[in-house]
């Protein structure tokens, strides 16, 4: 298990400071969209670079999955 960190960013990040135990980059990049996902039902209207991005245990970026993706930027 690796130890995945997910920040969210919008220009500006927010750090994931406990990160989260997993399998393999696949499943933190399914998470990635998960809470994505839960972020864009919460608040459908959001700044549309925000995006969560996947960092693992050496700080190498794994994934930069999208909020709204689609969004006029």
């Amino acid at each position: 298990m690796r130890t995945y960190y997910f920040d969210i960013r919008d220009g500006v990040p927010v750090r994931d400071k406990a990160g989260l135990e997993l399998a393999s980059d696949g499943a933190a990049i399914a998470h990635s969209k998960g809470l994505a996902d839960k972020v864009r039902k919460e608040k459908p209207k959001g700044h549309p670079e925000l995006q969560v991005v996947v960092i693992d245990e050496s700080g190498r970026e794994v994934h930069r999955e999208p909020v709204y993706p689609g969004a006029p930027r």
